[in-house]
């Protein structure tokens, strides 16, 4: 039992957000209104995708300071999930933009032209870009050693980039995006007490969540590889 507490936690804080993230009431701002329920899903995506690259980068140095495998696993998996959460964070941005930035009264396309523009968007889709190309890059080379060595070095490359294409490019361009002058959503100006008590235990519950879907790949991996050597 207490082996499995963090999964237990996991969704007990995923039931409780979205419990609260949808039914309790939230403060309707005018141009917001009840779209802005979609911060515990958008914002807390991100997270889970910064802290699951992080993991993946810290297993990539693991890997080169000690050519251990098993190393190299955890970087891959973390990685395959940090691209699947950042994904759910753009498609859930998509979707609060076609409600917010879209103006009604013009044509779905020139209101899409205007928001392609977004650095925030294409920065974003930069660095999923990039991390794609680490999972293509890993599928086209077949030694087991050389690939781990060229992923974990790859790993190193597009962690670099990760932070200026989201982070640094993004706030140094004219944006619609909130968060220019600070972190959305982190800032004590962005969101009231009413709202942080859903959404920082939402960051947890679904990094808790991130993380075990991670580790359930690892393990699946692992047994891939043992039914490997016995055949």
């Amino acid at each position: 039992m207490k082996s499995y507490w963090w999964k237990i936690t996991s969704v007990v804080l995923l039931v409780y957000t979205f419990t609260a993230g949808l039914l309790w009431d939230v403060p309707r701002l005018p141009q917001l209104q009840e779209t802005i329920r979609n911060l515990y899903f958008h914002v807390c995506m991100w997270f889970v995708m910064m802290i699951l690259f992080i993991v993946s980068v810290v297993h990539a140095i693991k890997f080169l300071r000690s050519s251990d495998l098993k190393h190299d696993i955890y970087s891959r998996q973390f990685a395959v999930v940090g691209i699947v959460f950042g994904l759910l964070g753009y498609a859930t941005g998509i979707i609060w933009m076609s409600y917010t930035w879209a103006d009604p009264n013009n044509p779905t396309f020139v209101s899409f032209s205007a928001v392609a523009k977004e650095p925030k968007l294409i920065g974003t889709a930069i660095a999923l870009l990039i991390y794609a190309a680490y999972l293509v890059l890993r599928d086209s080379i077949q030694d087991v050693d050389k690939k781990a060595k060229i992923s974990a070095v790859y790993n190193l490359f597009a962690f670099a980039f990760l932070f200026p294409t989201i982070w640094i490019l993004p706030r140094m361009l004219p944006s619609l995006h909130p968060g220019q002058d600070g972190n959305p959503a982190l800032n004590k100006n962005d969101i009231d007490a009413s709202m942080r008590i859903v959404f920082y235990p939402a960051i947890a519950g679904w990094t808790l969540l991130g993380v075990w879907i991670a580790s359930l790949k690892v393990r699946l991996n692992k047994q891939r590889e043992i039914k490997h050597i016995h055949q």
